[in-house]
């Protein structure tokens, strides 16, 4: 538009570009707002007043995005929490703690939507405001085991995408999500990332938009610390509580807070409350095993914890611990506490 002088002038112009580059007609326009309309979401574009203020001043900032959900929530303050989808029971524990302590400061927390630390993030702040960047459509649930959480973000929270609907989130798609989570974020926090991980993208995409970077500490047993511990010897700021990162954010932090809104849906997810009556599982099974031995690092976790979060019942933890004791693959702890050895 700065080249041609108005939208229609560079639409024309469009095929005098030499790309492979096509135009969509307006009929196609219109199905999609249509579609989008059929969902509850609509469209916002760079430069209208909706948009994402500290995303808008990203180089590469999305010309278009699809909303679904609360878009009072992109007015916030935000900051991103990010981590391994193969988080611990204490990644996900501090994950859940940072992000409900950042939503009752009134600020907002953006994540990626995958499981272990972006689910864990999302759950603490879905009463206060949480935003998913998804790296597909707006209506395409990834990973299908957080589908309760994808319907919780839409009544509560909000979900944006910068793709059209009905894509699927492809490998080449995340890193460009990424960089919409740390863009529309005044900084992020990485609870435990690999060497090589996505969220350690997420974090470049962030030095390189004049973020600030937040790790939290591990043990450096534990393989899915060390991308934290990394950034924390290149200069990121050490982060244990919520307040780390108010206190580091300071005078970023502008705005009046939102209101809590205490979802509902805290009934709905496992994430944010232990079920009642947990699903039974064969305690021979090994997916029992490598969802409790997931779970597990080098930090010794209360074996109530797990029961929490591996949605078992006391006596199937019981005794699948029992078999990774006997294994030598893990080591007791007192205060009913395990950890792998």
């Amino acid at each position: 538009m700065r080249r041609f002088g108005s939208a229609r002038a560079a639409i024309d112009a469009v095929p005098r570009l030499g790309r492979d580059i096509s135009v969509h007609n307006r009929a196609a326009a219109e199905r999609e707002l249509a579609a989008l309309a059929r969902l509850g979401a609509r469209l916002i574009c760079w430069g209208e007043p909706d948009y994402p203020g500290a995303l808008a001043a990203v180089e590469d900032a999305p010309p278009v995005l699809a909303l679904l959900g609360r878009g009072e929530l992109l007015a916030a303050p935000i900051v991103a929490v990010v981590g391994a989808r193969n988080a611990s029971a204490n990644g996900r524990r501090l994950a859940h703690e940072l992000a409900m302590g950042l939503g009752e400061a009134g600020i907002v927390v953006a994540s990626g939507m995958a499981r272990g630390i972006d689910a864990a993030a999302h759950g603490g702040a879905l009463a206060t405001g949480s935003i998913a960047v998804v790296a597909g459509g707006v209506d395409i649930i990834y990973p299908e085991e957080n589908r309760g959480l994808y319907q919780a973000l839409a009544m509560e929270g909000a979900i944006v995408a910068e793709l059209p609907l009905g894509i699927e989130p492809q490998a080449r798609h995340f890193p460009r999500r990424n960089r919409i989570i740390s863009g529309m974020a005044l900084g992020i926090v990485v609870v435990e990332a690999a060497a090589k991980s996505g969220s350690l993208i997420t974090a470049r995409f962030a030095l390189e938009q004049g973020r600030e970077v937040f790790a939290v500490p591990g043990s450096p047993l534990d393989p899915r610390s060390r991308g934290a511990n990394d950034l924390l010897r290149n200069g990121a700021t050490l982060t244990e509580t919520a307040s780390d990162i108010i206190t580091q954010l300071g005078p970023l932090l502008q705005g009046a807070p939102l209101s809590p809104r205490r979802a509902s849906v805290e009934r709905e997810l496992p994430l944010l409350a232990p079920s009642p009556n947990p699903a039974p599982m064969m305690v021979d099974d090994d997916s029992g095993l490598d969802l409790i031995f997931e779970k597990l690092s080098p930090t010794p976790v209360a074996v109530d914890e797990l029961v929490r979060q591996c949605q078992l019942s006391a006596a199937a933890v019981a005794t699948l611990l029992l078999e990774l004791e006997l294994a030598g693959r893990i080591e007791r702890h007192p205060g009913n506490l395990v950890s792998r050895r």
